[in-house]
């Protein structure tokens, strides 16, 4: 049985694990647009935005929202 205590924790999970589906699902999306299986075949790896928020969104669902900040 889940306490009152348990159940922030466990919809706080199921979000950030639904943000990290989202944003995999356009990160899929604009390689299937481009057609490139990884993003490191991509010209602008390095620019973007996309694939930021994309690193950010797991680190984001790895610490829950606990975490300091996380440079890349």
């Amino acid at each position: 049985m889940e306490t009152a205590q348990q159940a922030p924790e466990s919809s706080a999970r199921d979000r950030w694990e639904q943000a990290l589906d989202r944003k995999h699902k356009e990160l899929q999306q604009c390689q299937s647009d481009h057609a490139l299986e990884s993003c490191l075949k991509c010209a602008s790896l390095l620019d973007c935005q996309l694939r930021d928020a994309y690193v950010k969104a797991v680190y984001e669902s790895m610490s829950k929202g606990h975490g300091g900040g996380f440079e890349f």
